[in-house]
């Protein structure tokens, strides 16, 4: 007869198993709430890095050192509320287990930065102003460079290593709200991570650089993105620079005119005759349609020193629309028979002033004034702190390219962006676009490009589609609207108010091309090498209002990744960049 109890065996299961599920849920509970509060502790961290970059900037070291004390509270107790077992063990799990370990390892480089990357930062700040970087009455004062190189070296390490570690965290693999903290702390480390990597270059090369150690001579080469080259636009006003003990002086202005075309072409590698043949090595303004800025650099230095016989340290090429950055921080400027204004200057520079003054001898001559002007302004009205943010912004926008004859320098400036190499691919992969005008006008003013990257798979291959679309947006009656300098009349085969360009397109290193069209249809291409890159590059004509669409899949080494990035020529109006959900071309 029974007692109305169950068996032991089936009690004691069932108590096991109430035991279970009340622990899982007390796990839940207990991961749910330190998740919570992670989250809202990376977000802190987040909007504090963002302010001390600011209050640094601003001088502001009381402040700076508040926000650094902030940010290493909230990075140290996201580690601590993401690193215990029960965490790693949720980490483990499918499906949801990305999630965690995503938290835990941002928390983790977030305590990393604060512990060894903020300290020696707020040191230098103490030492010198990172705001203008000892910049006055037209001189930096180079003395504090050397001083502060080391522990800026030791920064800029631990911050590249956490970058490299951000960039691999997969945060479209986490839900939403986790996803949106990995994303917005990856970003505060990669931006973190270029500002002090850029002040560890300076540190390592202004002191040399600007004369500290013996006169240096730099050619300034002034491009115009009305008319495009790979690196900006075409040579137009160029001008030889001097650096003795951190002041800088203007010597002399020449321009294109004052370069014949040679007979005999300089060297140039078999990947740029393979794309623009010999004409860099014929012609001064075509020297920026040289993809990687290292063989541009010396090639323009070249035909300096052999046409008026200075020898020189190096290059710097910058271009049309950095002027506004400048005219920003110096405040209207007067040339010739203008005055321009930060919102006036690129448009009178590139495309009115083509209508006011129909000579190109007086173009040329007013080019000379505004470069004289913006220079001497620059380097004495402007304040030091707004005349480094125009520069930093102006490189963050790739806009300046600068390459030095000493090698130790070359190969600290060859690594970052401001070299203008062709990127390695790393903890990122890069694919490029590169536009180069053939009409011979200055019809870029009116060209507009939209860029797209898809990241997928085609039959079975890891595959990344880039697809460019780029439009003539002149106004209908350009041919007979602008001037026959702006659309150079069909001088060149073109006809008036259309335009003719050559768009490349490179891949990831050692991914070939798998599928190209145009518009839909195959169409002639010319290919090449850019080191381990495959280019593939197009020549589209079209008239006012015109526009085609280029597509071209790589598949092979390198294809695939989600962490893919584009680089691309640097434009009047910057081209859209977007991704898209990759739709495999027949």
């Amino acid at each position: 007869m029974s007692d109305g109890r169950l068996p032991v065996r089936r009690r004691w299961l069932r108590w096991t198993i109430g035991v279970i599920v009340t622990l899982v849920v007390l796990a839940i509970g207990w991961v749910g709430i330190r998740g919570i509060g992670a989250v809202n502790d990376l977000q802190q961290v987040s909007a504090s890095s963002s302010k001390l970059k600011q209050a640094i900037v601003q001088g502001d070291l009381e402040k700076a050192a508040s926000l650094s004390a902030s940010i290493a509270h909230h990075a140290g107790s996201a580690h601590d509320l993401t690193s215990d077992p029960v965490w790693f063990g949720f980490g483990l799990l499918p499906w949801i287990g990305p999630n965690f370990s995503a938290v835990s390892e941002v928390a983790e480089i977030a305590d990393d930065v604060a512990a060894d990357a903020l300290v020696p930062v707020l040191a230098v700040a103490d030492e010198l102003d990172l705001g203008s970087l000892g910049l006055s009455g037209g001189r930096i004062d180079l003395t504090p460079f050397t001083q502060i190189e080391p522990a800026l070296a030791d920064a800029s390490a631990t911050l590249t290593a956490a970058e490299t570690r951000a960039l691999g965290i997969d945060a479209d693999a986490t839900l939403p709200p986790l996803a949106d903290a990995v994303r917005e702390m990856r970003s505060a480390v990669t931006q973190a991570a270029t500002a002090v990597g850029a002040l560890h270059g300076a540190s390592a090369l202004l002191p040399t650089m600007l004369g500290g150690e013996g006169p240096r001579n730099y050619v300034l080469a002034m491009q115009n993105n009305a008319e495009l080259r790979s690196s900006g636009g075409i040579i137009g006003a160029i001008a030889l620079l001097h650096a003795e003990n951190g002041q800088i002086t203007l010597v002399q202005q020449a321009s294109v005119p004052d370069f014949p075309s040679l007979d005999t072409p300089l060297p140039l590698s078999e990947s740029t005759v393979a794309l623009f043949e010999d004409s860099p090595g014929r012609f001064m303004q075509n020297l920026t349609s040289i993809p990687d800025f290292t063989e541009a650099g010396p090639a323009i230095a070249a035909r300096w020193q052999n046409r008026f016989g200075q020898p020189v340290d190096g290059v710097i090429a910058v271009d049309a629309v950095m002027t506004e950055n400048l005219v920003a921080a110096t405040g209207p400027l007067t040339f010739g028979p203008f005055t321009a204004t930060k919102d006036t200057v690129v448009g009178l520079l590139i495309s009115e002033i083509y209508a006011s003054v129909p000579d190109p001898a007086a173009q040329d001559e007013i080019f000379s004034q505004a470069a004289g002007a913006l220079l001497s302004a620059a380097l004495t009205e402007a304040a030091p702190k707004d005349l480094v943010a125009a520069l930093a912004a102006s490189a963050d926008e790739d806009r300046i390219r600068i390459w030095s004859a000493h090698e130790d320098e070359e190969a600290i400036l060859s690594a970052s962006s401001l070299g203008g190499a062709l990127p390695d691919d790393d903890a990122r992969t890069h694919v490029g676009v590169l536009f180069n005008d053939t009409t011979g006008g200055k019809m870029d003013f009116y060209a507009d490009a939209a860029i797209t990257t898809s990241i997928g798979t085609c039959d079975g291959e890891p595959t990344t589609q880039v697809t460019v679309t780029w439009k003539n947006d002149a106004p209908a009656d350009a041919a007979t609207a602008l001037p026959e300098y702006v659309t150079a009349n069909g001088f060149y085969g073109v006809p008036a108010g259309s335009t003719r360009t050559l768009i490349t397109v490179y891949g990831p290193e050692g991914a070939t091309p798998s599928h190209i069209d145009r518009d839909g249809e195959e169409d002639s291409v010319q290919t090449a090498l850019l080191g381990s890159r495959s280019a593939v590059q197009h020549e589209v004509i079209l008239a006012p209002g015109e526009s085609s669409t280029i597509t071209v899949e790589y598949q092979g080494t390198g294809a695939g990744e989600r962490l893919t990035v584009v680089d691309h020529t640097p434009m009047v109006t910057a081209p859209e960049i977007s991704r898209e959900q990759l739709r495999c071309a027949p």
